[in-house]
């Protein structure tokens, strides 16, 4: 299933199939998992070769700190394609629940603005959202709350998450701050769960 194919004009969930959608939820949960053990690994390399460069000399600190630029761009990039995973998964993951509830749904005013909702808007609502092991109030209570949020600014928690996470590695590199204090401060770990609380 292509996401871009999900809505068109207009978010027809009639022709949603929980099944696929089922399906597509644990596509996209695999390739979560699969990133966030890339980004880990990336993680403890880029330690591994910090603490190296400690006391050496002047040429193997160059070479270290290339090494670290190349792992900084893998690992920034790696971060990006997991956040954006994990958009697509909250969307597909609250479609499943709304797909399930979708006839007591119908006898709401909730429904009435899903069907009228932009597709790109009811996307971003559906991202901002976690509906998962939730009863129906709740779930109601939800997409009310988010429909009403202004989604214009979906984007920009997460730019400014990653800029925070790079200007905290650069001080690293730069010797400014101790890794031990960097690591207690902004970990990869503890900035990714950041971003993905936002909103929710």
């Amino acid at each position: 299933m292509e996401l871009k194919n999900i809505f068109k004009k207009t978010n027809n969930l009639d022709r949603l199939k929980i099944s696929e959608l089922q399906e597509e939820e644990l596509r996209l949960k695999s390739r979560i998992n699969r990133l966030r053990k890339e980004i880990d690994i990336i993680e403890k390399d880029k330690k591994k070769l910090f603490n190296e460069g400690v006391g050496a000399d002047l040429i193997k600190k160059k070479m270290i700190a290339q090494e670290l630029k190349q792992l900084d761009m893998g690992g920034k990039l790696k971060i990006k394609n997991f956040l954006t995973l994990h958009k697509q998964f909250m969307f597909v993951s609250n479609l499943v629940i709304i797909k399930k509830y979708q006839r007591d749904l119908q006898t709401t005013p909730v429904w009435n603005k899903i069907q009228n909702l932009a597709p790109e808007s009811f996307e971003s609502a559906l991202i901002k959202v976690n509906l998962s092991g939730k009863g129906f109030e709740s779930i109601i209570d939800d997409l009310n709350r988010i429909f009403a949020m202004d989604l214009s600014d979906s984007d920009t928690d997460v730019d400014e998450a990653e800029k925070q996470m790079f200007d905290i590695w650069n001080s690293v590199e730069a010797g400014n701050l101790d890794v031990s204090d960097a690591e207690n401060l902004l970990s990869m770990d503890k900035e990714i769960e950041k971003s993905l609380e936002k909103g929710e």
